[in-house]
């Protein structure tokens, strides 16, 4: 029997970040639901939290007793925090002590608390370069980053709580998101972002490599409704989900579909290869969350595109 969110207590760590922010005012807006937010805003943003009725708790989850204090109470926790790619590469004790070390205080809290349910969210970037493709759920794992290895460590606990002391958690890999509060300003923004902030200036699109590498984009909405998905489904539990659309595009397609989208003067100019998450073929099967989730994305990559495109005009208009 699927799980009722109506009227429990949901804790969201790193819930002011990008994807944070988007389930948390989801949560608010389509369920009767309260949500209290830990996050250190170390990435993340107060402001995109600023109109939805939430607690926000400024904190780390390497705080283990303030983790335990906001787990205290809740039904369902959704675990987002993490150090990113690039920070988790210039600083990998810092990438341990908050992707692991955060993690374990997440699950050790959860089960001392007796929660419904907890969702942890994961990478794509585990599964490194691999040449069967479209990538299931079950495929050889390979890290290129401490990123990866990090979020894949934290996986592995989650499914030992769950075997071993049958924590009811389920694991989501996102695959490239993209959407709104991507913001431009923000030094850890993806590559959608960048390339729409730098169309929307005219500036050059810089591409690293020969553009061909390719990704699965994932639009913000139907990421958080996979991540919702896994919170309420009884097939969930123990399980790991793809997110994904299941479309493989190029890096040089992007860019084009980018600069077309905002009529842009930019021009795309290559140049060398990227020092990490160094993927050159990403594609995703997600007839896994399909089935148990029954997800299905809902938006193209051009009307995604579309959308992310009219959030930067209205939030970013003084810059463009």
């Amino acid at each position: 029997m699927e799980l009722d969110l109506n009227k429990k207590k949901i804790l969201v760590t790193g819930g002011a970040g990008f994807v944070g922010s988007n389930l948390v005012q989801t949560l608010k807006r389509d369920y009767n639901v309260e949500v209290t937010v830990l996050d250190d805003l170390f990435s993340g943003n107060a402001a995109y939290l600023e109109n939805i009725d939430c607690e926000l708790v400024k904190g780390s989850v390497e705080d283990r007793e303030l983790v335990d204090s906001l787990i205290k109470g809740k039904d369902i926790v959704f675990h987002l925090a993490a150090r990113n790619i690039i920070v988790s590469n210039k600083n990998p004790r810092e990438d341990l002590n908050v992707n692991v070390v955060g993690s374990f205080n997440v699950l050790e809290s959860c089960l001392k608390n007796n929660i419904e349910r907890l969702v942890y969210t994961s990478t794509s970037s585990i599964y490194g370069n691999t040449a069967q493709l479209p990538i299931h759920e079950t495929d050889t794992k390979s890290f290129l980053s401490f990123y990866s290895a990090s979020k894949y460590s934290a996986e592995v606990y989650a499914k030992a709580f769950n075997e071993v002391f049958e924590l009811p958690v389920s694991v989501v890999r996102y695959s490239n998101v993209f959407g709104y509060n991507q913001s431009p300003l923000n030094p850890y923004c993806g590559v959608i972002g960048k390339f729409i902030n730098s169309a929307l200036l005219n500036e050059n699109i810089r591409i690293h490599g020969d553009g061909e590498q390719t990704r699965d984009f994932t639009f913000i909405d139907d990421a958080v409704n996979a991540t919702i998905g896994a919170a309420v489904s009884p097939k969930a539990i123990g399980n790991e989900y793809n997110v994904g659309t299941g479309v493989e595009v190029s890096i040089n397609r992007l860019a084009e579909s980018i600069i077309s989208i905002c009529e842009s003067k930019s021009i795309i100019e290559h140049i060398d290869k990227r020092d990490i998450d160094n993927i050159r073929r990403r594609v995703v099967s997600i007839e896994r969350a399909r089935h148990d989730l029954r997800f299905s994305p809902m938006t193209t990559l051009n009307q995604g595109l579309i959308k992310t495109i009219e959030w930067y005009k209205a939030n970013f208009n003084k810059k463009v």
